[in-house]
């Protein structure tokens, strides 16, 4: 916490801050502003909504400090920044991004709010370094809705992939290194991401669609049609790395693709073994590499998803009951900190302390357990919970009577 205090005017905004963190890192059952200041010893939530509403410190630079902490830890010259979204689903349409769209969360189209992630990840651990909310355009037409949720006037609209190249190019600008990106379909198939990747002179496995058009020393070729054409002794059985179930393995193949501009660039095949379904990857470096490092950056886009599940499982990454985009913005960087944190003490564990036999490597579940249970476990006594039994049930009362007073004026 001292690395973000000085982002903070007002020390009574700095402590609350903190309060915050500790918050999203108990084993609460619900995580918001109502049940972390119960749980922290305010007397109202009132204090915690005005961190994340109104008070006065910067959120950007805040994920600033995020992206030094996480890179200054974890660091790896081979390190891949993977890049992903990830949607919660919200009921009402007044809350910033919202929309009926497709989220995989849910895994069909509902009403939520979508945000992109950029997530370092080594061979040390992986955490998230940036995020950006995705402003559909039924929000950045209607210039009254942004400014209503705390968008600028001037929010103009943009894809996934442009706010993943924005989040790379700052990363990249801040003095920070990676080898790779890596990243999915909706990725892959974006010439212009590809091409402010190549420009940088920054490696990339970027997943693309069967129907993906590619160019060989022969001819243009759909990345299907190529596949077909891969001779048996071409595949290779790899790891694409250690999963929760030991190695991953599939069999690949690599076919060179041809480009005027300088560089190496490939088209990887993915095979699953058991039941033969394909996988194709455009891939880019400024010089040749072994086919065991695309595999191995191909691999790596698997810590986003791992990222998603353990910082909404752990750091309450999703559970933001905000509307405004400053809220937002303030609570998933706090969010990233928290889970950070984890990511950075079971790196340093892991290093000073080694697993004894019959054990597992100490995990991020495990450490916040630790964590809650010999740091920051808070027992209150029975005036402080019953204040906020009252304090709940006159607010509920107060939302009860606006409702009715609400369907008696439409009626």
């Amino acid at each position: 916490m001292s690395r973000i205090a000085g982002r903070f005017t007002r020390v009574e905004s700095r402590r609350r801050a903190r309060k915050l963190v500790l918050g999203l890192l108990s084993d609460l059952p619900r995580k918001n502003c109502w049940t972390i200041a119960e749980w922290a010893g305010d007397r109202t939530p009132d204090g915690m909504q005005h961190l994340l509403g109104r008070a006065k410190w910067d959120a950007d630079q805040v994920r600033d400090d995020v992206s030094d902490y996480v890179v200054g830890h974890l660091h790896d010259d081979e390190a891949v920044l993977v890049v992903d979204e990830t949607g919660d689903v919200k009921k009402g349409t007044d809350t910033v991004g919202v929309q009926r769209q497709y989220t995989g969360t849910a895994g069909r189209i509902e009403n939520a709010q979508v945000a992109v992630y950029l997530v370092y990840a080594g061979r040390r651990g992986h955490a998230a370094v940036n995020r950006e909310l995705y402003v559909p355009r039924s929000w950045t037409s209607d210039p009254d809705r942004c400014r209503a949720a705390g968008l600028g006037d001037k929010t103009e609209f943009a894809t996934k992939p442009e706010l993943a190249a924005r989040m790379v190019t700052r990363f990249l600008d801040a003095g920070h290194q990676a080898a790779w990106v890596a990243g999915d379909e909706v990725y892959g198939g974006n010439p212009r991401l590809r091409t402010a990747l190549e420009e940088r002179g920054t490696g990339y496995v970027l997943a693309v669609a069967c129907s993906h058009e590619v160019t060989t020393g022969a001819r243009k070729f759909h990345a299907d049609t190529l596949a077909r054409k891969v001779p048996k002794r071409a595949w290779q059985k790899l790891s694409s790395g250690v999963g929760a179930k030991g190695h991953r393995f599939y069999d690949w193949a690599v076919i060179d693709l041809t480009d005027p501009l300088p560089g190496s660039r490939q088209l990887l095949i993915r095979r699953n073994r058991s039941t033969g379904e394909l996988a194709y990857y455009r891939c880019y470096s400024p010089a040749a590499v072994p086919l065991t490092t695309l595999v191995r950056v191909a691999g790596s886009r698997w810590r986003v998803e791992e990222f998603f599940q353990s910082g909404k499982g752990l750091a309450a990454l999703d559970e933001h009951q905000v509307r405004r985009y400053s809220s937002w913005s303030r609570w998933v960087t706090l969010a990233m900190l928290a889970h950070a944190f984890l990511a950075v003490v079971r790196a340093n564990e892991h290093d000073r302390h080694p697993t004894p036999d019959g054990l597992i490597p100490l995990t991020c579940n495990e450490i916040q357990r630790l964590f809650i249970t010999l740091v920051i476990q808070r027992v209150f006594d029975p005036v402080h919970q019953l204040g906020w039994s009252v304090w709940r049930r006159r607010h509920q009362a107060r939302s009860q009577t606006s409702h009715y007073r609400r369907q008696a004026a439409q009626a």
